[in-house]
């Protein structure tokens, strides 16, 4: 007997109990053996074998019935909700299968409502990126440039014992000017917005060589196809990242950034020679690049590299535009 696959869990168990005493009742209407009215030794062992074909085929029904939702559990623990895609088998029948598909609807809703969120916090910060960037440039920027210009003016006038301090506040000026132009570059990627994606990773590796001591080798497949501005930012947020870990934590003497297609997608690899990474979950950049790789449907994996150090690459669909 099958029950219905809408029929609640607590009525499959008391059908199923139902049925195994109503045949375990017929079997001893209809059977030969009786009871007596002080049982004996041999009508004991008759009742003891009774009972136990009737508990062992209740533990095998529920078991059958039940067994489901143990494999359903785990599986929900396994499942990592951040991450897309990981929707459990649907179950045809039985007990597991409303909760299955249940438990994917909700996944989907999560993963909509964390890319959403997603999506609308990044925004803010890139936007918040911004208008720190033109300030730092428009008037911390300024205001350098005024004081620069003021100490040129005093030096001509300075006495001779008094012209190296000048220098010096001048010099400590210029190298102020030039923090705040790299700050508000780092914070606003206007060679990204000016010159395409490609010149914008190649003034990120150049920078990146030039305030560490890190060699960077920059490798760009020629043909590459146009992207969407916002993957062009996630691309370059991600390498951004993954340049600044380097030169930060890596330790590393050479670090390679590529960027080639692999068939419908375009690949962007960071690699570093470095003392490589133990945790690839842990720190919040990696969480952010996981972020941002999300709201493009694009794949980051962080792992070891083949040489000791780390290797970041991020994988990105290229929609295709068909034509009639």
């Amino acid at each position: 007997m099958r029950a219905p696959a809408d029929l609640p869990l607590y009525w499959r168990v008391v059908l199923t109990n139902g049925l195994v005493f109503v045949l375990g009742t017929v079997a001893l209407a209809f059977s030969p053996a009786t009871v007596s009215e002080r049982v004996l030794a041999s009508e004991a062992v008759v009742l003891g074998i009774g009972l136990t074909v009737i508990l062992a085929t209740n533990a095998l029904l529920l078991r059958r019935s039940l067994a489901p939702l143990d494999r359903l559990a785990q599986r929900m623990r396994e499942v990592d909700v951040p991450s897309p895609g990981g929707r459990l088998p649907e179950e045809r029948s039985g007990p597991a299968a409303g909760l299955v598909a249940a438990f994917n609807a909700m996944l989907v809703r999560l993963e909509a409502e964390r890319t959403g969120s997603n999506a609308l916090a990044l925004a803010a910060q890139e936007e918040e990126r911004r208008r720190v960037a033109a300030e730092l440039h428009d008037e911390i920027g300024q205001t350098l440039t005024a004081v620069l210009l003021a100490l040129k003016r005093v030096a001509d006038r300075v006495p001779p014992d008094l012209a190296d301090d000048v220098d010096a506040a001048q010099e400590s000026v210029r190298a102020a000017m030039t923090g705040v132009r790299d700050v508000a570059s780092r914070l606003r990627p206007v060679v990204l917005e000016d010159l395409g994606l490609l010149s914008a990773l190649a003034s990120l590796s150049t920078e990146t060589a030039r305030v560490s001591d890190v060699h960077v080798v920059r490798s760009f497949a020629p043909g590459l196809p146009a992207l969407d501005p916002d993957v062009e930012l996630v691309v370059y947020r991600v390498a951004q990242e993954a340049l600044t870990n380097v030169s930060r934590h890596a330790l590393a003497r050479t670090v390679e950034v590529s960027l080639t297609r692999r068939g419908d997608r375009v690949v962007l690899r960071v690699t570093d020679d470095g003392r490589g990474i133990k945790n690839t979950q842990a720190g919040s950049g990696i969480a952010g690049m996981r972020e941002r790789a999300l709201l493009v449907d694009a794949e980051l994996d962080v792992r070891p590299a083949e040489n000791g150090g780390t290797e970041v690459e991020l994988v990105v669909p290229v929609r295709v535009e068909e034509h009639a």
